[in-house]
């Protein structure tokens, strides 16, 4: 679809039928009773999110041979790159944390950048394969689960969380992971699912399956479920030690709010804001929003839906940047390992709180925003 086609959309979120004039550059088309955004324009958008893909793919590909970060302390010397990083994690048998991180940080991301570069060079060429369906959703479907640019705030907290204790050098790697996580931020921003999807249907605006009453109780039951696991699994990533700080031989465990207390007391205010917000605040504002949400729509409530959907889209929006504090567990243990003199360890609340974050994302995906606006029970 070019830019001066006219056509009619049904948006995904609420089911109105709107019809959309030819849109300039940089404009967008908002649905006028949920303001979803329903499509945009950006010239020449196809070539930007091929370049700045492919950029993007190239500091990926820079960050991973050299030196990520050093690390100096009694005389002893500890420097790690990214691929080393992650088999320091596996080689002290947390294989779960370092599965979670290379795929969050690296993989999915990668695989994300690559699907971008196939569907513009095949845009681009208008040439469409068979598998480029299966392309297209596949890299919506990873979008939500890569992580770059939140392990790289993990990395600059774990940073400052040990500076302290000694001395912390940058090297060439972590310049590059930068570049990948803004380029790839770039990227993502720049793709427009829905005019690629308007492509590939040959113009056809791709319209919403109605919502079934057997949908909805499926969604409200489901959504219910997740909220009720994260809860349970929210009790040991908050009472258990996220990690364990070695110094001398003498062990001493690391709660969440421990964590932020120490940082609060050591005058790192920003940095303890942070991960109070992230690691506290959100994970428990998220479940509350959710579970108000999903009572509503069990409910049929048919007022404040506007408002409603603003709070369902913060918590996506949101959500997965509580994953900050188990990035920052993965650097601080994959490079400070230095016996008795200086080790850090992960703790049981790690793998819990990971949980707490991944469930809450899911509970937030299974949760079909369609209810806040229509009446399922009426529908057979």
């Amino acid at each position: 679809m070019k830019n001066h086609d006219s056509l009619a959309l049904v948006c995904e979120q609420c089911h109105t039928e709107v019809k959309i004039p030819s849109l300039e550059h940089k404009q967008r088309a908002v649905c006028p009773v949920c303001h979803h955004t329903l499509i945009a324009y950006k010239r020449n958008g196809t070539e930007k999110v091929l370049a700045f893909a492919f950029s993007a793919l190239m500091f990926l590909l820079l960050s991973l041979p050299f030196n990520f970060l050093t690390f100096k302390a009694s005389g002893q010397k500890h420097s790690i790159d990214l691929p080393s990083g992650i088999t320091v994690l596996i080689e002290h048998d947390y294989l779960s944390l370092a599965i979670i991180t290379s795929l969050a940080t690296v993989l999915l991301p990668g695989a994300v950048l690559i699907g971008l570069i196939v569907l513009a060079l095949a845009q681009l060429n208008n040439h469409k394969p068979f598998y480029l369906p299966r392309v297209f959703q596949l890299v919506k479907a990873l979008l939500p689960w890569s992580m770059a640019e939140i392990f790289l705030v993990g990395t600059l907290v774990s940073l400052i969380k040990i500076t302290e204790l000694a001395d912390v050098s940058i090297g060439m790697s972590f310049y590059a992971f930068i570049g990948f996580s803004a380029f790839t931020a770039i990227s993502i921003a720049q793709f427009d699912t829905t005019r690629f999807a308007l492509w590939l249907r040959q113009g056809e605006a791709p319209s919403p399956k109605p919502l079934s009453q057997a949908q909805a109780n499926a969604s409200i039951q489901r959504t219910w479920a997740l909220l009720f696991t994260a809860c349970l699994l929210y009790i040991p990533a908050n009472v258990l030690p996220i990690m364990y700080t070695e110094l001398f031989g003498q062990e001493t465990p690391n709660t969440i709010i421990g964590g932020v207390i120490s940082l609060w007391e050591s005058g790192s205010y920003p940095v303890a804001l942070i991960i109070l917000i992230a690691s506290v605040i959100v994970p428990v504002a998220k479940i509350i929003i959710l579970a108000w949400l999903n009572y509503s729509v069990q409910r049929q409530k048919t007022n404040s839906q506007l408002l409603r959907v603003r709070y369902y889209r913060a918590t996506e929006a949101i959500g997965r940047w509580s994953m900050i504090d188990v990035f920052v567990v993965a650097v601080l243990v994959a490079l400070i390992q230095m016996g008795n003199t200086l080790s850090i360890y992960p703790g049981q609340a790690a793998l819990a709180f990971c949980a707490v974050v991944f469930v809450t994302m899911i509970a937030a995906m299974t949760f079909d925003s369609r209810l806040i606006w229509q009446p399922w029970k009426k529908q057979q």
